[in-house]
This record gives structure tokens, C-alpha cells and sequence, in this order.
């Protein structure tokens, strides 16, 4: 009777054994660590009323760092409040816009330099053409550095002389921010020629020239 598996070689019993301490001795492979999720890019709020929150937006959205310009309500205790309600002046609420920006690529301080010299802070019934209360100019605080901040930048102008009148835009904490109707975000975008027809004839940047002179804002659309 033959055997079903025959017997092997010596020279070839003296290869298999070779290969078998080769194998036994190898370096078993050390697991790959896998490389950590790049950390999230840091951002911060900014959040200020300066009358037409459609001219608020483009204030702000071609500076570098800034990731979002969102235009909404904000100062009041109404909940939900609409377009209809704020500029009736029934509510608390300012129209504002809330800013998220990278604070490595642009600074607070930055944004509170447009901020100034894109609004009429002596003007107490509103901004421009839009008068009530709902038209003020705010500035809103995210935290006690930010109040430091806004603080020291209105001493600066006021110490500049270079406004003849007093500065009443406030200084206060922030609060619940309420993003407006679809149609007012990028309303610029949405429709140009009623933008620019508003801001024309609101002498937005007529009243600008005439407080800043050549630090008056020179916006995204003007």
C-alpha cells in the first residue's frame, strides 16, 4: 500500500525546516497609531446693532477671518420676534447682526474699528433714515474682555475729538440672538438693486464721509 502523502528528502526536509525558523523568528509588525482629527478651527461672536442690518452684513463679510454674517434680532425678552414686529417697535429687540470670526486671522479690536466707522454714534433716535429705538447702535459683549475692549475703543474716539457731537451708542451685555427671515440674509445677494437704492437713499455713506472723513467705511457694496 502506498502512502498518500510521501515522505520527504533529506535536502528537502533541511529547506523546510529553514523556512520554518524563519517564519518563527520574524518581527511581528507594531500596530499604526492612527493619526488625531486636526482640532477645530477656534471662532468667536461679535454681535452689534448699527440700523439696517442688511448694511450691517456687508460691513463685515469681505474681512479676512470672519466665517459667517448673520442678520437677526437681539436686546429684547420677546421670543421668536419678525421683521414685522422689530421694525414696528413693539419689541425690545435691536436689529443687529451677529458675527463668527477666527480671532487668529482677524481681532475683536479689528472688528470694532468697522464697527465705529460704519455707524453715526452721536445719533440717538436711530441710524441714518431709520429712527426708533430698534435703529439704535449697540454694541453686545460676549464676555468681560470684549466689554474692555469696546469700552477703551469709544474713550479712544472720543479722546480723538474727531466727532463734534456726544457718543450715545451703548455698550451692553449680549443676550438670545434671533436670526431673521431667510429673504433679509445676504439680502445684498438677493437683490442688488433695492440694496443699493436703500443705502443711496438713506445717505448712509453721505453722514459717514461727514463724520469719518477718509476712516469712513468703505463696505463689501456701498
Amino acid at each position: 500500500m502506498t502512502h498518500a502523502r510521501r515522505a520527504l528528502s533529506p535536502s528537502l526536509a533541511l529547506l523546510a525546516l529553514a523556512l520554518s525558523l524563519s517564519t518563527a523568528t520574524a518581527v511581528t509588525p507594531k500596530p499604526t497609531t492612527p493619526a488625531r482629527p486636526a482640532a477645530a478651527a477656534r471662532t468667536e461672536l461679535a454681535t452689534f446693532a448699527m440700523g439696517c442690518f442688511w448694511c450691517g452684513e456687508t460691513q463685515f463679510e469681505q474681512q479676512p477671518g470672519v466665517k459667517s454674517v448673520i442678520s437677526g434680532y437681539t436686546g429684547g425678552p420677546e421670543q421668536r420676534p419678525t421683521y414685522e414686529q422689530v421694525s414696528a417697535g413693539v419689541t425690545g429687540h435691536y436689529e443687529s447682526i451677529q458675527i463668527t470670526f477666527d480671532p487668529t486671522v482677524t481681532s475683536y479690536e479689528k472688528l470694532l474699528d468697522l464697527f465705529w466707522h460704519g455707524i453715526d454714534p452721536t445719533q440717538g433716535d436711530g441710524q441714518f433714515c431709520d429712527h426708533g429705538r430698534q435703529y439704535r447702535s449697540v454694541v453686545f459683549f460676549h464676555d468681560e474682555r470684549q466689554k474692555r475692549l469696546a469700552e477703551e475703543s469709544r474713550r479712544v474716539i472720543e479722546a480723538s475729538n474727531v466727532l463734534k457731537q456726544p457718543i450715545v451708542t451703548e455698550i451692553v451685555a449680549a443676550g438670545a440672538f434671533w436670526p431673521a427671515e431667510g429673504y433679509h440674509q445676504d439680502f445684498w445677494k438677493k437683490d442688488p438693486i433695492r440694496y443699493r437704492s436703500y443705502r443711496l437713499g438713506c445717505g448712509r455713506d453721505r453722514r459717514l464721509a461727514e463724520l469719518w472723513g477718509a476712516r469712513a467705511a468703505k463696505p463689501l457694496v456701498h
